[in-house]
């Protein structure tokens, strides 16, 4: 068997609504300038979206099939013993125009309870901000079950909502179960666990192709305390 060398791996582009040009602009990604391209996943082992080498004779393998062949020595030991041939972190760069969907990840428990799959905590590195952007991460105050639903169901949400100023250089925790979005003007990394999936809670009265709300349901969430 051959030996290891540095791999590269193509990115996986995805546009979305809130998404701009930085990634093609400061990255060097390649799209097309007319799409607004949100996301660049450049290491993931999601299914429908696994990377693929692009560089040496493992060049057009992708990071499942590399697993499978290395093992350990790919991953080390005791993270092939946890996760065996799924490579366990997705690692993407976001570039947010707008306002992302207000959402929540959920934890391991009720991921596999419900989906089959590992839950969503992540990290955010901001690579640029620009002047006054802001990211929200939980709310400002105690929240229940009860006094979430009274302030969506009254279009209040935001007033529970924490806000934090960002700066270029800036780290953000986001464990599963906390409510957050991205704010515009930032373009940062993101490592997270292998998981797509995501609760969506509001998406701040945006419409969608068909001229109708693209989210309308409150999610519920669990209790949780307020975010300093």
């Amino acid at each position: 068997m051959k030996s290891l060398y540095p791999l590269k791996f193509n990115p996986i582009l995805k546009n979305k609504i809130w998404g701009g040009d930085r990634l093609r602009q400061i990255l060097n990604k390649k799209s097309n300038p007319h799409e607004k391209v949100g996301e660049s996943w450049e290491l993931s082992g999601v299914e429908g979206d696994i990377s693929e080498v692009t560089n040496g004779f493992l060049a057009e393998n992708n990071i499942q099939e590399l697993i499978e062949v290395y093992m350990g020595d790919l991953v080390g030991e005791k993270v092939y013993e946890q996760f065996g041939n799924e490579f366990p972190l997705l690692i993407k760069f976001i570039d947010a125009n707008d306002y992302l969907s207000l959402q929540v990840h959920p934890d391991e428990e009720m991921a596999n309870e419900r989906h089959g799959s590992h839950g969503k905590t992540e990290m955010w590195y901001v690579l640029s901000a620009e002047k006054e952007s802001e990211l929200i991460v939980g709310f400002n105050q105690e929240m229940d079950k009860q006094k979430y639903l009274e302030y969506f169901g009254s279009g209040r949400l935001r007033e529970v909502l924490n806000y934090e100023k960002v700066s270029t250089g800036d780290v953000f925790f986001i464990p599963a179960g906390r409510i957050h979005a991205t704010g515009p003007g930032i373009l940062f990394a993101e490592i997270q666990q292998t998981s797509d999936l995501t609760y969506r809670i509001y998406d701040w009265d945006r419409m969608g192709d068909d001229g109708k709300p693209l989210l309308k349901l409150p999610i519920l969430l669990k209790k949780t305390k307020a975010v300093k």
